[in-house]
């Protein structure tokens, strides 16, 4: 019973340092969307009171939507959240996955494949 008590605390620690890290940029991100809304709602009422003419393109993407929603708030915590425990980052070294010769049908590391100082580079391309 301790050692499962001990594990959640643990995983209760992690949690926290997840959302002390990713809050500072989740909230930067929320206010760009509520600034984006504000400036959109702005111009929509500046043209009604200059009267626009029916030619005029939308203000917004779709007037009816707003940037600052629920689910635009759920999905930037979401990507951040991936973003944070990618493995591998700008000037890092990258992470040596595994990866299944075609020809011989046997496992090998990426960096296998690295000669000398020549640097290695992977095409994510496709064959169709």
């Amino acid at each position: 019973m301790q050692k499962s008590a001990g594990v959640l605390t643990v995983l209760a620690l992690k949690h926290t340092a997840l959302c002390l890290v990713l809050l500072p940029r989740f909230l930067l991100a929320a206010l760009m969307l509520c600034l984006l809304d504000v400036l959109c709602i702005r111009r929509k009422v500046l043209l009604k009171m200059e009267g626009s003419s029916p030619e005029d393109p939308p203000v917004c993407v779709s007037d009816s939507n707003k940037m600052f929603t629920l689910e635009s708030l759920r999905a930037v915590w979401y990507g951040q959240k991936l973003d944070f425990f990618k493995s591998a980052h700008i000037g890092l070294i990258a992470p040596n996955t595994e990866v299944v010769q075609l020809q011989e049908r046997r496992r090998v590391r990426v960096l296998d494949y690295v000669k000398g100082r020549r640097p290695l580079i992977l095409n994510f391309g496709s064959c169709s």
